[in-house]
């Protein structure tokens, strides 16, 4: 993008010097009479290669530009920069006019893009003859021109620059809003779809402007309603940028205060474009009389919107700043120029295309980091509800989830699948003697040490008060147990005293292999009879769970009769 800018830029070729006048048309004027008035110095001066505002709002205006003499046979292209939304005319010496353009014109051979272009002959413009042009009167806002001449070759050159730079933009814009939309279809996301109208209205704004609508795309139905709808397309996006900050920077966190109006101005300005459809006289003036300054108040009301969130600590509203301030500044110096102001800028029209789609890829990279952000806080919210708080091992409903999918995944396999089950012995004592804040500790520092012997692959979770479940996937029974008794080991080794004498923290660990037909309830209830097997057989120990009747038969005791013994 930067180097098509560049390109169009340091490519320009310098035109032939030209010297203008001009006046306003009076009833009765004839073409001699003003190239007669011109020769005698009788119309106002200007420089031709500056931007000048000619009024359109009576009768028009007439424009006199005198080149330098040509050679007999030289061809040159006379360019109006930036292209008027009104009608441009060309007289001849005969004072007939020779050719009518318009951007809405299709019939003209040579056609400028984002301009106006006259292609003049000798019969045009003679040895030394003054071109006469009539800017034809028009409803529309007269903006500043320029003009330049140049060689027909330097004209095409500097035309496929502007055609490059041009396309380049708006293919930027139109390629994130599309991408936008399908965002919004695909996430469900109202804000992606707000940013895509609005991005697609400001196609259209610029395409009006420039003519790029009409040339090159060749647009030839919008011919008579340009002027309804760029300012459509105007006030709607400005609609869609309220709505999409609403959204986009949070204000409803943020700047809750403007939400309110933001949303007012989005829905004001969709109303002043139903209006100015309307047809009806009354309704149409009064959306003209509106418009403006809705425009005006709604601009200041949005930046100083995206500045509230921005401060209180929205980071999109930064990315909303960044990509629209920039264009907010060039549309304003660019309505300056209407008053005759800033002259020698001519630049800004383009610059206002490439702004867009600066605009478009930083909007875009905002979105991406707000969808990131969203996705980071899902994540987190995720893992607080899925993470015991105290030890952050995965809680008992999270862990029945993930055991339920192992054993799932496996089940068609022959990979085998262990299942510990192991409790605190003596860890009531300890809460009762040094209280709670001493236990906590003691269960951090166990699921500390249960993290770090097991695989990361294992699942290990927490399943209430001091018990803790593992899930050991492609583990035999001799291997599970050789884990289980490590497990026993390490945590007896972290040395926790439970009480003033000798007594110190340990586990009992009851362990089940999976079997044909085994659910996880009934896997863990096996496990969980071993484990209150070893509590009755001395602790710190693991034992495999055996189908022996005398064992099952001391497994009917009830959860409370368990939590009293130990």
């Amino acid at each position: 993008m930067a180097w098509l800018i560049l390109f169009s830029l340091l490519h320009a070729s310098p035109g032939f010097p030209l010297r203008g006048a001009w006046r306003e048309v009076v009833r009765g004027d004839v073409p001699a009479r003003i190239v007669d008035a011109f020769r005698q110095g009788a119309l106002r001066p200007f420089n031709p290669t500056m931007l000048q505002r000619f009024p359109r709002d009576t009768l028009g205006s007439w424009v006199v530009l005198q080149p330098l003499p040509v050679r007999d046979g030289d061809e040159r292209v006379l360019s109006i920069y930036p292209a008027p939304l009104g009608s441009i005319t060309l007289y001849g010496a005969n004072d007939a006019p020779i050719r009518t353009l318009a951007l809405d014109d299709f019939s003209a051979p040579l056609h400028g893009h984002g301009r106006l272009a006259f292609r003049l002959t000798t019969v045009d413009s003679g040895t030394a003859q003054p071109i006469l042009l009539k800017f034809e009167p028009s409803d529309t806002l007269a903006a500043p021109e320029r003009f330049e001449l140049q060689s027909l070759d330097d004209y095409l050159q500097d035309d496929s620059n502007w055609l490059a730079f041009a396309t380049a933009c708006f293919a930027v814009m139109v390629a994130m809003a599309l991408m936008a939309l399908c965002f919004a279809l695909i996430l469900r996301d109202m804000t992606f779809a707000w940013y895509a109208g609005y991005m697609l209205c400001y196609v259209v704004v610029q395409g009006v402007q420039t003519g790029f609508l009409f040339h090159p795309l060749g647009m030839s139905w919008l011919a008579g309603y340009e002027t309804l709808v760029g300012a459509s397309a105007v006030a709607l996006s400005v609609s869609f940028a309220a709505l999409f900050i609403v959204r986009f920077c949070d204000l409803s966190r943020y700047a809750s205060t403007l939400r309110v109006p933001v949303v007012a101005l989005g829905i004001g300005m969709t109303l002043i474009v139903l209006l100015r459809c309307s047809h009806i006289p009354a309704l149409v003036t009064m959306a003209q009389t509106l418009i403006n300054p809705v425009l005006i108040l709604g601009a200041l009301l949005l930046l100083i919107t995206a500045l509230t969130a921005g401060v209180r600590g929205s980071r999109q509203a930064w990315f909303f700043l960044v990509g629209w301030t920039p264009l907010l500044v060039l549309t304003a110096m660019t309505s300056a120029q209407v008053t005759g102001a800033l002259p020698t800028l001519d630049w800004l029209n383009d610059a206002s295309i490439a702004m867009g789609a600066f605009e478009a890829i930083v909007l875009s990279l905002g979105l991406a980091d707000r969808a990131l952000t969203m996705r980071r806080d899902r994540d987190s919210v995720r893992v607080l509800a899925d993470r015991d708080a105290l030890t952050n091992l995965l809680n008992r409903r999270a862990w029945t989830e993930a055991a339920s999918k192992m054993m799932a995944d496996t089940a068609n396999t022959n990979q085998p699948i262990a299942l510990l089950f192991l409790d605190l012995d003596h860890f009531k004592a300890l809460n009762d003697r040094q209280g709670h804040v001493a236990g906590d500790r003691a269960l951090v520092a166990v699921s500390e040490v249960l993290s770090h012997e097991l695989r990361p692959s294992d699942l290990l979770g927490r399943y209430g008060g001091e018990e803790f479940v593992a899930m050991l996937h492609s583990t035999n029974q001799e291997q599970a147990v050789q884990v289980a008794t490590r497990l026993c080991r390490r945590v007896h080794r972290l040395e926790i005293p439970v009480d003033q004498k000798d007594l110190l923290l340990s586990v009992s660990i009851g362990l089940a292999m999976r079997s044909l037909g085994d659910t996880l309830e009934s896997l863990i209830e096996r496990a969980d009879q071993a484990m209150y097997y070893v509590k009755l057989n001395g602790r710190n120990q693991v034992h495999t769970f055996e189908r022996r009747a005398a064992m099952i038969s001391g497994h009917h005791k009830t959860r409370h009769s368990r939590e009293q013994e130990r």
